[in-house]
């Protein structure tokens, strides 16, 4: 068994506590759906927002989901020119038997033009 990692990334639609929340969910059912993840493998969750997204904590969407014994982090990323506003990223790592080439990384909305 080894933590792997898995990335995922949404774009929000406006800067409101409740598009946050909303958003920050769809990402990590997606994710856990993707990768048939159960909740006590989740290792821990970085999250990382856009300088222009302060209305709420991504990580509160976790706790409302139920992972409450999971280690979650919030950050802010800089503000770098040209990119993509209203961003939410995710980091999850995960105990899992499968290689790093098998997990799934989960794009949504806007933030699908990140990756290929």
């Amino acid at each position: 068994m080894a933590i792997r990692g898995i990335r995922g990334a949404t774009t929000v639609d406006s800067n409101t506590r409740a598009e946050i929340l909303s958003s920050a969910k769809e990402l990590l059912v997606s994710i856990i759906k993707a990768n048939r993840i159960k909740l006590p493998s989740i290792a821990s969750v970085i999250f990382s927002v856009t300088s222009d997204l302060d209305a709420e904590f991504p990580a509160v969407a976790a706790r409302e989901l139920g992972w409450n014994d999971t280690p979650l982090l919030c950050t802010y990323e800089i503000a770098v020119p040209k990119s993509l506003p209203k961003c939410l990223r995710v980091l999850l790592h995960v105990n899992t038997g499968k290689k790093q080439h098998e997990m799934k990384h989960v794009y949504l909305k806007e933030a699908r033009s990140l990756r290929r």
